[in-house]
């Protein structure tokens, strides 16, 4: 009932940040957070080839960036946990932009590192969906909640759709640089939109035993003694692994393989359109099957469909055609995921739980652009990072089985 009487409150405190104002402004944040990054490896051709770089050099300021946003997203989810949103998401924004803008200016490896890699990353951190989604876990009620992580990740897609052509267009016309300028403006719209979201210190979940007193170190301890929790977290290395090499090396590989860049770039705006239709149907599909089992079809499809596209010739249809299978499966992940640590654990440390899933992930992310790079470099092909990416799909989709889908048994838990 304590709960049950808390979240009422809480809800009446909400006031005009009605549930449809909370989830729109996030996904706008998703949108405008999540588009810039994905369309990052347009610019790998024209930055190399106006400082005289291979690709390794490119690759790897991105798989820095990849990892750093990993590192820092447990500690920005855990600050958001503890003091609230609005701050993460500002210092985010500001620090994203800013890597963007310098970006533009980047002459030298490690001035790239710095801006594409470290400011880039760390930003992402702070103003990215698993931000955004911790916010929904403590301020939507529960039957809008499945719907608001499904939204909040569909949106993120939105955003790939939007800017990867958007991108192409703004280089064509603008050249690279202003297009990075642009790009750094834009994502700036998330100080305003992040008043929407604003939370107070902490949050309680009606579906697990209460833990208003849980402290950071018990969350964590608990969290790393549950069995599920750390299967769910080792399955989602593969989903970063997976997206940030597709994200940096398609548009080169096809560029390799006779294809022209455009067909790239509706590629990968190709993907974040089906990846709409895939997390909005992952949310609805995490509240009516187990989630571990939509886990493991969604990772055992990732790895058929790679497979298939690697085999097959090259074409724009068949580019096309993978593009829209990869997008439906493609942060379908996230949903199941974040919900099954909101079964287990409640939303009191969701940010940062979901946060250290999340790293997990963004390890894979810097594998995968890394590995990607170094790959093309020493052998002239991609086909045994590709090959990789069909082996973790399958050994993720096992991983996910055994999980156990319940709320932690928090009865004998001493107080903080």
């Amino acid at each position: 009932m304590a709960v049950q009487d808390a979240a009422g409150k809480s809800a009446s405190a909400i006031g005009w940040r009605t549930p449809m104002v909370i989830i729109v402004c996030g996904c706008i944040i998703s949108l405008l957070a999540f588009g810039p990054r994905s369309a990052l490896g347009f610019f790998l051709t024209p930055m190399s080839q106006a400082n005289g770089w291979g690709r390794d050099v490119f690759a790897l300021a991105l798989a820095i960036q990849n990892l750093l946003w990993g590192v820092g997203q447990p500690f920005a989810g855990g600050i958001a946990d503890r003091y609230g949103t609005v701050r993460v998401l500002a210092g985010g924004a500001i620090a994203y932009a800013l890597g963007l803008a310098l970006m533009a200016q980047s002459t030298t490896p490690g001035m790239l590192d710095l801006t594409a890699g470290v400011l880039i990353g760390f930003g992402l951190s702070g103003c990215s969906f698993t931000i955004v989604i911790g916010a929904f876990g403590k301020l939507l009620p529960d039957e809008w909640r499945s719907l608001g992580f499904g939204c909040g990740t569909a949106a993120g897609s939105f955003g790939q759709f939007l800017y990867s052509p958007l991108g192409v267009a703004l280089m064509d016309k603008f050249g690279w640089q202003s297009a990075l300028l642009i790009f750094a403006g834009a994502t700036l719209l998330i100080l305003p939109l992040s008043l929407a979201l604003a939370t107070g210190r902490g949050g309680a979940s009606a579906s697990v035993a209460p833990a208003a007193k849980q402290s950071l170190r018990q969350a964590l301890g608990e969290a790393f003694g549950h069995r599920s929790y750390v299967l769910l977290v080792l399955g989602f290395f593969t989903c970063g692994f997976q997206l940030a090499f597709i994200t940096v090396h398609l548009p080169a590989y096809l560029i390799d393989r006779g294809l022209s860049v455009e067909v790239g770039g509706w590629t990968l705006a190709v993907i974040g359109l089906f990846n709409i239709v895939g997390s909005m149907s992952a949310g609805v599909l995490s509240g009516r099957m187990p989630k571990r089992y939509l886990l493991s079809l969604i990772y055992l499809g990732r790895a058929l469909s790679t497979a298939v596209f690697i085999l097959l010739p090259a074409s724009p249809a068949a580019t096309l055609v993978f593009g829209a299978v990869t997008g439906l499966l493609w942060l379908s992940t996230v949903p199941p995921t974040s919900a099954l640590v909101a079964v287990m654990f409640g939303t009191r440390w969701l940010a940062m739980l979901f946060g250290f899933a999340f790293f997990s992930h963004q390890v894979g992310g810097f594998l995968g652009v890394w590995l990607g790079g170094i790959a093309f470099e020493h052998t002239g092909s991609y086909n045994a990072v590709w090959w990789l990416s069909v082996l973790f799909g399958v050994l993720s989709a096992l991983i996910n089985l055994p999980i156990i889908e319940k709320p932690v048994d928090r009865a004998a838990m001493a107080p903080a």
